[in-house]
């Protein structure tokens, strides 16, 4: 595979069916959308990862998800971080959960703070910088008394997940924004 030709998408979450279908999870039910939407079969796991590989041309795309809990998520871009040819800026989309935007609400972002997020903190410490793009997927906020780690690692109700989902046809046609003409095409496109 040509390295100047890859393009990662990064969702974040967290292992394990007792955590597949909640809030923090988001990012992983997008990547399960485009390896069906791509064609590019089931993921497998390799090293600290499940992958799920192809083509959408005319880019190598490999689907990332990290298996070592949101709190190390960035582990797994050290193999990725070494090549010469791979430009974080430009080759990297990470897809992550975010309560600041409610279920039905999606952000493409050039760069930003991880803003209290424990993966996209993760993912900059291991990339030693802000500037990579990130989806950010709304699954909404907690209410006031409510702790924000039993929120995000709660399933939503059924229509919030249902709004989230009613989201990944275009965003499949979003990420393909993004790897074939920039963030800022996905962002002018997709953002609401």
């Amino acid at each position: 595979m040509s390295v100047a030709g890859l393009k990662l998408v990064v969702g974040l979450g967290n292992p394990g069916p007792e955590y597949s279908a909640t809030r923090h999870n988001a990012g992983w039910w997008l990547l399960d959308a485009l390896a069906e939407a791509w064609g590019f079969g089931r993921f497998k796991r390799e090293k600290n990862a499940a992958l799920a590989a192809g083509r959408v041309d005319p880019y190598a795309v490999r689907l990332v998800k990290p298996l070592t809990y949101m709190n190390l998520s960035g582990r797994v871009l050290e193999p990725y971080r070494r090549m010469n040819a791979f430009d974080v800026s430009r080759d990297l989309l990470v897809v992550v959960d975010d309560v600041a935007l409610p279920p039905g609400r999606i952000r493409f972002r050039p760069e930003g703070s991880p803003g209290g997020h424990n993966g996209l903190k993760s993912i900059q410490a291991a990339l030693g910088t802000q500037a990579y793009p990130r989806l950010r997927i709304g699954v909404g906020g907690p209410p006031p008394e409510t702790d924000m780690a039993e929120w995000v690692l709660a399933p939503p109700p059924a229509e919030d997940r249902e709004a989230i989902e009613a989201l990944f046809p275009e965003l499949v046609e979003g990420v393909a924004t993004w790897m074939h003409e920039g963030v800022e095409a996905a962002m002018n496109r997709y953002n609401r």
